[in-house]
């Protein structure tokens, strides 16, 4: 079984950056689109950015547009949220996701990480 760890998330202030880093492992065959989603309390999960099989190709949720980027390194089996600009309103825990296809919706994801607290001060 597919299983994906995220880690990086913590208490950052306003205007600062984190890294938020996701290890898979289990998998077999050709690599998975990958994505990052979030869900602050009592709101629905949310797509945040994915990237494709190969990594040339990137999309991004417009509340995060140019300060979030997206990447992977294959040969680790890792994916990387770099999240710069942080905002009070990106607070969230922030879900690792493996999907088949190119999805922003979250039903199409096929394997979730058990999320990071990322949490912005004011």
């Amino acid at each position: 079984q597919v299983q994906l760890v995220e880690s990086g998330g913590r208490l950052v202030q306003d205007g600062a950056s984190l890294r938020l880093s996701c290890a898979e492992s289990g998998r077999t065959g050709s690599p998975f689109v990958m994505g990052w989603f979030r869900q602050a309390p009592g709101k629905d999960r949310e797509f945040v950015a994915s990237i494709n099989r190969s990594g040339n190709t990137r999309e991004y949720a417009a509340p995060i547009k140019g300060r979030f980027t997206i990447s992977r390194d294959k040969a680790k089996n890792m994916v990387y949220l770099q999240m710069n600009l942080l905002k009070p309103e990106d607070t969230a825990v922030y879900y690792c996701a493996a999907s088949e296809f190119i999805s922003r919706d979250p039903g199409e994801v096929l394997y979730w990480g058990q999320g990071t607290q990322v949490t912005v001060s004011s």
